[in-house]
């Protein structure tokens, strides 16, 4: 298969849904002759809720400008599906992908249900990070913990950034029954970093690495004086947390004006991104993600309101999401976004007045541009936010790439 026509059947086992287990990725690990209980490079493995795509970038720029060789797995990606695979910061080529998920393809037989997406793409990306000989391998969790298919490989270190409501359907309805299951990545012998937790979620992340008998390490903040290239305050407890990461993993071979270069100057596409003076982009998509992207909006533009641009899928708290963002509001126009799961404008609308917004002034549209010339047209600032496939398409759009949609 060249690289459209394999992608074309990665993308088809999107219907297989989501299943969670260990069983596939490890029969998929072993088919590549790659042992999921000692994979060769050492293994930083990140969950949460919010913040791990942050935490995995910095933490990868600190090791990677050090000269130490890294691998780079997170997910969803927001233009192209290469984004997900990086080796020291380039992502996974056409051909090798093609060539990597032809292998895959030939190996589904040996699993007792058909791999889905992720498990696939995992497996992909480990058999390029292991044939590159990298030195440190970060794994982005999918969204869970315990039966996330990252956790069937052994990690040297791991991290969870935040945990809050979102992914209930799978994970649980509760603070503590999703902490439970993001705390299923924690392992004897293996610490743990942790971000600031809701109490609720901490206790249960404690208690788990006590009964582990692992140390349970909160990152120490950083120097007053650091600048971080991510914009916002919380990005300076993401890189706190990659800080600490980076440090137990290779301290040895870190300086700390490296570190504090490396914070300084790396970015990560679609987290509060500003293309121009008054554009910008965020992936916010759920109410905890919305309250952050609130507060720097306020710490970056003080009292200008948003034109928000604004697309959401099915099975987030949208309502919740609105309800966050009110505040900073001057207009919403609505956009489905380029996925099966994309709700209706009707929907959407639905949700904003349930959180209290039916008098800001809305518009609807069809196409991305179009909705963004008409929020730009108002004069202010623009703010496209709601969903990640949305931004990706913005960015897509903007970069003149080809954007990939995507269900993940």
């Amino acid at each position: 298969m060249n690289y459209t026509e394999s992608i074309d059947w990665l993308y088809g086992t999107q219907t297989f849904g989501i299943k969670l287990g260990l069983e596939n990725p490890r029969t998929l690990l072993s088919a590549l002759a790659i042992d999921p209980d000692d994979p060769g490079p050492a293994i930083l493995h990140v969950a949460g809720t919010n913040g791990k795509g942050s935490v995995c970038a910095v933490t990868e720029r600190i090791l990677r400008d050090a000269g130490i060789k890294t691998g780079l797995f997170t997910s969803p990606h927001l233009v192209t599906y290469r984004e997900r695979i990086r080796v020291n910061g380039t992502m996974i080529s056409e051909e090798t992908a093609a060539e990597g998920l032809s292998e895959l393809r030939g190996r589904t037989y040996l699993c007792e249900n058909h791999p889905t997406f992720f498990e696939l793409s995992l497996a992909l990306a480990m058999g390029h990070f292991v044939r590159e000989r990298c030195e440190v391998v970060i794994l982005e969790t999918g969204m869970g913990g315990r039966l996330d298919a990252t956790n069937a490989i052994w990690s040297d270190l791991s991290v969870i950034t935040s945990i809050g409501l979102d992914h209930q359907q799978w994970l649980g309805e509760t603070i503590r029954e999703i902490a439970a299951e993001k705390a299923g990545i924690l392992k004897g012998g293996v610490p743990v970093i942790i971000g600031d937790l809701h109490p609720e979620a901490r206790e249960v992340v404690g208690r788990r690495a006590l009964a582990l008998g692992i140390p349970c390490v909160e990152a120490h903040p950083l120097p007053d004086d650091w600048e971080t290239g991510l914009k916002g305050s919380h990005q300076r407890e993401n890189a706190a947390i990659a800080v600490e990461a980076a440090c137990r993993l290779e301290g040895e071979r870190l300086t700390e004006e490296g570190i504090r270069r490396s914070v300084a100057t790396v970015q990560w596409p679609g987290r509060f991104q500003q293309i121009d003076d008054s554009l910008y982009l965020d992936g916010a998509h759920n109410p905890a993600a919305a309250e952050v992207l609130r507060r720097t909006w306020e710490e970056q533009c003080g009292d200008a309101r948003a034109h928000l641009v604004f697309g959401a899928v099915a099975s987030k708290d949208v309502a919740g999401v609105f309800r966050a963002l009110l505040p900073i509001l001057a207009s919403v126009s609505f956009i489905p976004v380029r996925s099966e799961r994309r709700l209706t404008v009707e929907e959407m609308k639905t949700f904003l007045c349930e959180a209290g917004g039916g008098a800001v002034p809305q518009d609807e549209f069809e196409s991305l541009p179009d909705a963004v010339a008409k929020a730009r047209a108002r004069g202010g600032k623009t703010l496209v936010a709601g969903s990640l496939f949305l931004v990706g398409e913005a960015l897509g759009h903007f970069l003149g790439e080809r954007f990939e949609v995507s269900l993940q």
